[in-house]
């Protein structure tokens, strides 16, 4: 397993060992082991899994305020996704910062997003296949979003009119959310 640092500390693409042959793969998607090898020692307690129809889809950017606040691990099982990670911690050097990276069922990428910051990502195929592991319970209290195009982050999804659902064509902005999340705390 191969951990590749990113300009935001804690955020992390993970590269599986891929053993392939005539017949297939095998890899291992996760391991304690393994991930606390590369310095990732999060305990996950629930798996999730979404399905996009469509190319263009945009989900984010997503957050669970503390004391639910998550860690992911994401990776794409079918299709591709650019997937992004923001840090929203207030005071951080790299506050309102992000970073994006190619997921997809060929490149078998992962990403590891730290508590703290939020997640999205767009399809860059149809029929798309999203799974993540989570470190804290969804609590519908705590979740919450910020606008995908908020000006003051600035993420360049490379798409101009994403598929949106209900809930993030409504996001209020990062200077207008109630997101808890202070540098050093999450």
């Amino acid at each position: 397993m191969k951990r590749i640092d990113t300009k935001l500390p804690g955020v992390c693409i993970v590269e599986p060992v891929v053993h392939g042959d005539h017949r297939g793969y095998f890899m291992e998607t996760y391991s304690t082991a393994a991930f606390a090898a590369v310095g990732i020692d999060t305990v996950f307690v629930q798996d999730n899994q979404s399905f996009s129809a469509q190319k263009g889809v945009l989900r984010g950017i997503h957050f669970q305020n503390a004391p639910m606040a998550q860690a992911k691990l994401v990776r794409v099982t079918k299709g591709a996704v650019l997937d992004v990670a923001v840090d929203l911690r207030k005071g951080s050097p790299t506050y309102c910062q992000w970073v994006s990276v190619e997921l997809s069922a060929e490149n078998k990428r992962m990403f590891y997003i730290p508590r703290g910051f939020g997640h999205g990502f767009v399809t860059l195929t149809d029929n798309v296949e999203f799974c993540y592991k989570v470190d804290n319970l969804y609590s519908r209290e705590c979740d919450r979003g910020i606008r995908f195009n908020d000006p003051d982050i600035g993420v360049a999804w490379g798409i101009e009119a994403p598929i949106l659902s209900q809930k993030d064509t409504t996001s209020p902005l990062l200077s207008e959310s109630d997101c808890n999340f202070v540098y050093g705390e999450v």
